[in-house]
């Protein structure tokens, strides 16, 4: 008989369908109970996510209320002079606070030499037949330059911009156009300070013409520098108080700050007296407040976080990690505080807790800015002194939020949980595949059983009809 392709083509009878109906009786149940757990895998662990994210954002708060450096910041308050800005100030976590009058009576310069007249026709001029070499100092800083024989006034510029050993010395050529003065040289020095002039000198009479000389002792050649051109200190005062600089930058003229002149104060024609800038230096209160503002709200992400996901019918109903997280947290908050002058608690500092586990400011105590007022550096002992909140705050967040800590534990179990769902999967549509080959194998039996019945049936129809005497009972 002709090969059977599908179940039932032989019998007549809806195989396909029989084995379809057996498999999917054995298979949807359990593809559904594996749906069912990875999706309640799946909710869990975007709940633990969500819960641990907002744990990291608080913990980076903490960290940052951990710091004793956040709260001994100081901002200085600049009241500048109406010609102008006059100074600049850095004030370190050190200095005290308080107010100053600070006037800038010299900026701090370099020297300037310049060659005398017809030292040097044009630019092209030759400097030196022979060569030689000039050195160049000031202050404590030099170095040599060796003059080719031949070298150019132009080449000497550009040789003394380019040598590597350069302390900040720049030469420039300014051509007047005059045949009588001729091109000048000029010689300017970055180092700045009172007799920290520039000082040229050479090993050869040839080159005298850029050697620096004193007016006094040679009044006809070399290079000058005109009184108003000498290195100069810068000087200020500050409350009336003279205090020089070699540099612009006055490192504690008052303790723990860092003064820099920009500008020099006008000077009265009448009074003589040079206008000031008004510093005031003052605790960082704002940053402090920004600070704990942003305790407060990334606590209250956290407990309404933890709030949402343990609701009836969320994820983590009734989960006890959850309960004793919020348990811990209450109870570090309110721990008893230590050499933190009149501060029991934090709840002293303008900070309380509603009836939902929020924090909100208040003033039922004292308002956070009181406690500014009147104890700001206790503020500070309170949060991240040796005892203070933040540090045992820290401690309990790295424990859920750390690499190694719980709510990553949680997740790396849940993702297990997961990975195995999908080795069961497998598992079981390899065997859902054997039972279809073991039902495709019985039932192709009774097909074809079937098959052969019926061609007997057939067969022994069509003989009896052809028996003598052998009447059909169909009309």
């Amino acid at each position: 008989m002709p090969l059977i392709t599908s179940a039932g083509v032989g019998s007549g009878l809806d195989l396909e369908g029989i084995i379809k109906a057996s498999i999917d009786a054995e298979n949807r149940p359990k593809m559904e109970q594996f749906v069912a757990k990875d999706q309640r895998l799946a909710v869990e662990l975007s709940a633990i996510g969500e819960v641990k994210s907002a744990l990291s954002t608080l913990n980076d708060t903490v960290e940052k209320l951990a710091d004793i450096g956040n709260f001994n910041k100081r901002v200085a308050n600049i009241t500048q002079p109406s010609s102008g800005d006059i100074i600049s100030v850095t004030p370190t976590s050190d200095i005290s606070v308080g107010d100053f009058e600070i006037a800038v009576q010299e900026l701090a310069q370099g020297s300037r030499a310049v060659s005398t007249d017809g030292a040097f026709a044009t630019a092209d001029s030759v400097v030196s037949a022979s060569g030689g070499t000039l050195s160049f100092s000031a202050g404590t800083k030099s170095f040599d330059l060796a003059v080719t024989a031949g070298m150019t006034l132009n080449e000497l510029r550009d040789a003394i911009n380019a040598d590597n050993n350069n302390f900040g010395l720049t030469a420039n050529i300014i051509n007047t156009g005059d045949a009588g003065v001729g091109s000048k040289l000029v010689l300017t020095s970055s180092v700045t300070g009172t007799n920290n002039d520039l000082v040229i000198t050479s090993d050869t009479a040839e080159l005298d013409a850029i050697e620096t000389y004193d007016a006094s002792t040679n009044p006809t050649g070399g290079m000058r520098i005109a009184d108003d051109d000498k290195a100069k200190s810068a000087v200020i005062t500050v409350d009336g108080l003279t205090v020089t600089s070699e540099t612009n930058t006055f490192t504690n003229a008052v303790q723990d700050m860092t003064i820099t002149a920009k500008a020099k104060s006008v000077q009265d024609a009448t009074t003589l007296k040079y206008e000031t800038a008004n510093l005031n230096i003052a605790y960082d209160r704002d940053s402090v407040t920004t600070l704990i503002d942003e305790f407060i709200t990334n606590y209250n992400a956290v407990v309404g976080q933890i709030g949402f996901r343990t609701r009836i019918g969320e994820p983590l109903n009734g989960d006890s990690s959850m309960r004793s997280l919020s348990d811990q947290m209450v109870s570090t908050l309110s721990k008893a505080l230590t050499d933190a002058g009149p501060f029991g608690s934090i709840f002293d500092i303008g900070i309380s807790v509603d009836k939902k586990g929020y924090l909100e400011k208040s003033s039922l105590v004292r308002s956070l800015n009181e406690a500014m007022d009147t104890n700001y550096d206790d503020i500070g002992t309170a949060f991240a002194g040796p005892n203070g909140v933040a540090k045992d705050l820290e401690s309990l967040l790295g424990n859920y939020v750390d690499s190694g800590g719980l709510l990553k534990q949680r997740e790396d179990d849940l993702t297990t949980q997961q990975k195995a769902i999908e080795d069961d999967v497998l598992k079981h549509q390899y065997r859902m595949e054997s039972l279809e080959q073991r039902l495709r194998k019985q039932y192709a039996g009774l097909d074809v059983l079937i098959a052969q019945m019926r061609q007997t049936q057939t067969y022994l129809g069509s003989q009896l009809a052809n028996l003598p005497g052998f009447t059909s009972s169909k009309k």
